[in-house]
């Protein structure tokens, strides 16, 4: 299966998507506008890999003039619905069709790892004016929660796919493996936690491509045996998902 594959897969899940999946602290922003030095509040951002609009919506609520490029038509259609009257247009970060020299900052929110960075990175600086900033962010695993340790194993496992290390990489490791090597680059994390239902919970983790891509019945194998065992483990069926948001801002040169 092919990154491009799981990238489109998002389309057939976009409602579980915008209903599911978690947003993102205040802090966040306020290292956007620390790293790239200048406020949110009448900048023009284009958040790529929009999706159902969940971090455009709170870029526009710091003030920012906000324009989405979504590669997918139904998350795009989720994303007017959501959003309505915030412009999205169709596209991604490797060809960003958006001018020259266009936006004060560009963001990623969950969805660098869909590009090429030799392709994406160019495009970045192509269209950020002197002085913009690039932000890519993760909500990720908290690792020293026991039970999401062990639960992202299962998931890497029934998936088929390498469980990440629970070993962060260093700052300067980090840019590396981001494709940002010879930019400036901030680098922030932030622990955060919400409290949600189980039912949110399993749509939330049901909604990433490792599962999107399954078939049918290995995915309902799946989620039948973690609702019996998180049943147990909460049987008040609510608990808390722990993340640890990891922010990088690149500077334009």
């Amino acid at each position: 299966m092919t990154a491009s594959s799981r990238a489109q897969s998002f389309d057939v899940a976009a409602a579980q998507y915008a209903a599911s999946r978690p947003a993102y602290p205040a802090e966040v922003l306020d290292s956007v506008e620390q790293f790239a030095g200048c406020r949110l509040a009448g900048a023009r951002v284009a958040d790529v890999g929009a999706g159902t609009g969940i971090a455009s919506a709170l870029l526009r609520e710091r003030g920012a003039e906000v324009i989405a490029v979504e590669p997918g038509e139904v998350m795009a259609g989720g994303f007017h619905q959501a959003l309505p009257g915030m412009p999205v247009v169709r596209g991604d970060g490797n060809a960003l069709p958006l001018a020259d020299a266009s936006c004060d900052l560009i963001t990623y929110a969950q969805s660098w790892q869909w590009t090429d960075p030799g392709r994406s990175v160019p495009e970045a600086l192509r269209v950020l004016r002197a002085s913009g900033a690039l932000a890519i962010w993760w909500n990720t695993t908290a690792f020293d929660v026991p039970w999401l340790r062990e639960q992202h194993a299962r998931i890497a496992h029934h998936c088929g796919v390498s469980p990440r290390s629970a070993v962060r990489p260093s700052d300067s490791e980090a840019v590396r493996l981001a494709g940002l090597t010879g930019l400036r680059v901030g680098r922030r994390q932030v622990r955060w936690s919400r409290t949600v239902s189980l039912d949110m919970h399993l749509a939330n983790i049901g909604s990433r491509s490792a599962f999107l891509v399954l078939e049918e019945s290995a995915r309902r194998a799946f989620f039948a045996e973690e609702r019996e065992r998180l049943g147990r483990m909460f049987p008040r069926e609510e608990l808390e998902e722990t993340y640890v948001v990891d922010l990088l801002v690149a500077l334009r040169p």
